[in-house]
Parts: structure tokens; C-alpha cells; sequence
């Protein structure tokens, strides 16, 4: 369910690669690069035999794919777990790292799940040579044949988008162009579905299929709003580098 705090449907401003895929997964706050860098050598000190060399597992699980760690917002409650530790599973206190140490822990891990949101690990998609078009085209019935389809919308992708960069970051950045399906629920249940003209915390307007515009006061409806690129926000965490590549591989055959 949406909620009123979208902002007006205007042309948005132009923004960079990290804030786009930043604002795609709802990451929340940018981390402070500052506090990341002081945080890298505390990390690998007393976390990375552990938790692994990147914090994404070892012995310990992977915390760039801690649902904990994404709930935490200033380093609260990575910061209690660092000073307390989690005895039942095996993880020692860290009494000695001060408060500030361990905020600056903390953002290094939030640095590492931007880092996997933007897909900053990838091996070199510019210049790109490798991945294998038949274990893509699995990768691809399983995952996405659901949605997508090779003789339907992305019928001649690969050669709409010929550079594996660019197919890659199409695939794990899918655009959402064009104007937003909504349907409105009246506070008596009756509902009506359209274009979403307009949507902010005041009115929201729909455009219906006849051509009709109908206009309500946004606290006075519930306004639903599909996210069709729900799927792509799950399956994201799950690639590996060599699933993209694949992945990637595979598209570039469709032309």
C-alpha cells in the first residue's frame, strides 16, 4: 500500500547511478565514507576472521545480506551486538572498541551493502568477455521467464543493448519509464484504477480508461500503486557476479 508521501508526479531531477540504485532497494541513509574508511581496518581486526575479508561470510554469516544490518540505521543495534556479543551463537563481546569505533564498524558494513546495491564488485563489465549464454538461459527460465519474455519484450534486446556493460546495468537497474497504473479505494470500498496523474500528501488524480479524470483528497482513500520492479529488487542480493555475466551472456544472443 502506498503511502502519502510520494512526491508530485513532475519530471524528477537527473541523478547519479548510486543515488538511483540507492533510492531502488530503499536503503535508507547514504553511509559516511569517512567513518567507513576509519571502520575498514577495526573490521578486518576483530570481524573478518569471522564474518569474512568483505563481510560476506565465513565462518559467521554474510552481513551484507543481514536484514539485521540493513535495519540498522546509525550503528544502534550493530553497535550493541559489537559491545555485547551474541553468546548463544558463538560471537566473543568487544568491550574494548569504544563507541565511536564501533559506529565507524558499522558504516563500513553499510558501505559494503552500497557496494553490493550498486553491483561496485563487478568484474570489469566494462571490458567484459566472460560469462556462458547457456547457463544463462537457465538462470533465465528460472528466474525470470515468469515476467519477461524472449519473443515478447525483449524480443532483440541484445541488440538494442550490444555492450555487455550496458545490458548488465539495464538488467540490474530496469528503467520504470512511462506513466504509473494505481488503483484508489473510496473509504466506502469502492475502487477505481487508471493513470496516476497526480499523487502527493493533498490529492491524488487518476486518469481512467474512458478518458475521465477523477480527483480525491489523498487522507480520505487508500492509493495502491504495483511496483513492477519488485521481483528485480529480490533477485538482486541473490546474483553473483557470474549469474549476471551470464546472465548478460545469454541477452546478447537475442538479436
Amino acid at each position: 500500500m502506498a503511502q502519502p508521501q510520494e512526491p508530485n508526479l513532475q519530471t524528477p531531477p537527473r541523478k547519479s547511478p548510486t543515488r538511483n540504485s540507492h533510492d531502488f532497494l530503499g536503503l535508507g541513509r547514504v553511509p559516511d565514507a569517512e567513518a567507513a574508511k576509519r571502520g575498514e581496518p577495526l573490521y578486518k581486526e576483530n570481524c573478518a576472521t569471522c564474518h569474512g575479508a568483505d563481510a560476506r561470510g565465513a565462518q559467521a554469516p554474510n552481513l551484507v545480506r543481514s536484514v539485521f544490518v540493513l535495519h540498522d540505521e546509525k550503528g544502534e543495534g550493530i553497535g550493541q551486538v559489537i559491545r555485547n556479543g551474541r553468546p548463544q551463537g558463538g560471537m566473543p563481546a568487544f568491550p574494548n572498541l569504544s563507541d565511536s569505533q564501533q559506529y565507524d564498524i558499522a558504516e563500513y558494513l553499510h558501505e559494503q551493502v552500497e557496494l553490493a546495491a550498486n553491483r561496485g564488485l563487478y568484474k570489469h563489465s566494462d571490458t567484459m568477455t566472460s560469462g556462458d549464454a547457456v547457463k544463462g538461459k537457465t538462470l533465465f527460465a528460472e528466474n525470470c521467464a515468469a515476467c519477461h519474455s524472449v519473443t515478447g519484450d525483449l524480443a532483440k534486446i541484445g541488440a538494442k543493448y550490444p555492450q555487455p556493460a550496458a545490458m548488465l546495468a539495464r538488467m540490474a537497474w530496469p528503467a520504470n519509464p512511462g506513466p504509473r497504473q494505481a488503483t484508489v479505494i473510496t473509504a466506502d470500498g469502492v475502487k477505481q484504477s487508471g493513470t496516476l496523474v497526480h499523487y502527493d500528501d493533498f490529492e491524488t488524480t487518476l486518469r481512467t480508461a474512458e478518458g475521465s479524470s477523477l480527483t480525491w483528497p489523498t487522507d480520505s482513500v487508500k492509493v495502491e500503486i504495483p511496483d513492477k520492479l519488485a521481483g528485480h529488487r529480490a533477485l538482486l542480493p541473490r546474483y553473483s557476479d557470474d549469474d549476471l555475466h551470464h546472465l548478460t551472456r545469454y541477452l546478447l544472443t537475442l538479436k
